[in-house]
């Protein structure tokens, strides 16, 4: 895989650019007139979004209907040198439908354990939690 990035201002703007040649602006969060998502965000969207492309997907195969997706991913920063990595994650999926909670559960657990290429490259030095609520309500 490869991604290009190119620069479209005179500051930290950037339009990157993958395969299908979708675009993704990408800016520094600390400017006043931000126009793109920063690198650390994009990094919590990939997670979030490579395991609700999953579980929807693995829900789908056990014929489970979704009426709605939403998720939240927030990230815990640690100083490591000048550095802010993440040290942890968690994901909070809201599902919505009529959804058996043990195909929800199992969903969830193939993607953040098995599938999922984002958290399994990010396993090794970052914490990654997650938790289920189906129709509002915690399984």
């Amino acid at each position: 895989m490869k991604v290009t990035l190119d620069r479209i201002n005179d500051d930290f703007l950037f339009e990157g650019k993958g395969p299908n040649n979708v675009t993704v602006l990408i800016d520094n969060k600390s400017e006043e007139t931000v126009k793109g998502a920063s690198p650390m965000e994009l990094l919590l969207m990939a997670v979030g979004g490579c395991n609700a492309i999953d579980i929807i997907y693995v829900l789908k195969k056990q014929r489970q209907v979704v009426e709605g997706y939403r998720v939240e991913v927030e990230g815990t920063r640690a100083e490591v040198r000048q550095a802010k990595p993440f040290e942890s994650i968690h994901v909070k999926v809201f599902l919505e439908g009529p959804i058996a909670p043990e195909k929800a559960l199992r969903a969830a657990s193939l993607s953040f354990e098995k599938y999922c290429s984002v958290s399994i490259t990010l396993e090794k030095s970052v914490k990654i939690t997650y938790e289920i609520l189906l129709n509002g309500t915690r399984i």
